[in-house]
C-alpha cells in the first residue's frame, strides 16, 4: 500500500494545475467579430459545465491531498474511492459536452442548417480546444486515481470462500476450535 502513496499523491497534485489551467483557458475565452458579434464561453452550456466541473475537481484534489495527510483519514478509503469515481465520471460528461459543442463549432451540422463558426471565431475555437485537451489530461489522472483507490480498497478485502494456505475447513469459529484444542 505504501508503494502506491507517492504515485497517488503525484496524480492528485497533477490534477490541480491541469484543471485550473483548463478552467482559466475556457473562463477567459471570448472573441468579438465586427460582423458576427461576440462569443463567450458562458454563451454555450457545454463550456459552462466544463468550467464548473474543473472548479469542483480541482477543489476536491486539493481537499483530498490535505485530508490524506491525516493518519485517521485512512479509514475512509471507501469514501475516497467513491469521490474519485464521481470526479472521473463528472470529467467524462463535461469533456463530452464541451467536445460536442466544439465539434459543432468546427464542422457545423448541415442537417439542421447550422454552419460552422470557427472560421469567424478561430481564436475562440483554439482556446476552447486547448481547454478541452487540458481537461482530458485531468480526466486521465482521475481515471488512474480511480484505479489506485480501487486497488487500495479492494486489496483489504478477502474473497468469499477463498482458500488460503492456512485454510480452516471447519464451520466452527476459530476461537471455538482453539478452546477445543486446549
Amino acid at each position: 500500500m505504501a508503494a502506491m502513496k507517492l504515485p497517488e499523491l503525484a496524480l492528485r497534485v497533477c490534477v490541480i494545475p491541469l484543471a485550473v489551467a483548463s478552467l482559466w483557458e475556457m473562463a477567459t475565452n471570448r472573441q468579438v467579430d465586427d460582423t458576427y458579434g461576440e462569443v463567450r464561453f458562458s454563451n454555450l452550456s457545454g463550456f459552462t459545465y466544463l468550467v464548473g466541473i474543473n472548479a469542483v475537481t480541482a477543489a476536491y484534489a486539493v481537499a483530498s491531498i490535505l485530508l490524506s495527510s491525516f493518519k485517521s483519514f485512512a479509514r475512509y478509503d471507501w469514501l475516497i474511492l467513491v469521490l474519485d469515481q464521481a470526479s472521473a465520471y463528472l470529467l467524462v460528461t463535461s469533456a463530452s459536452a464541451a467536445a460536442e459543442v466544439l465539434q459543432l463549432a468546427r464542422r457545423g451540422d448541415r442537417d439542421v442548417s447550422w454552419g460552422e463558426v470557427c472560421s469567424y471565431f478561430s481564436r475562440f475555437c483554439g482556446k476552447a480546444t486547448v481547454s478541452v485537451a487540458l481537461h482530458a489530461a485531468a480526466l486521465a489522472c482521475f481515471v488512474a486515481l480511480s484505479l489506485v483507490s480501487a486497488f487500495r480498497v479492494f486489496s483489504k478485502c478477502h474473497p468469499p470462500g477463498g482458500v488460503s494456505s492456512h485454510a480452516n475447513y471447519s464451520d466452527e469459529p476459530k476461537h471455538a476450535q482453539e478452546e477445543q484444542g486446549k
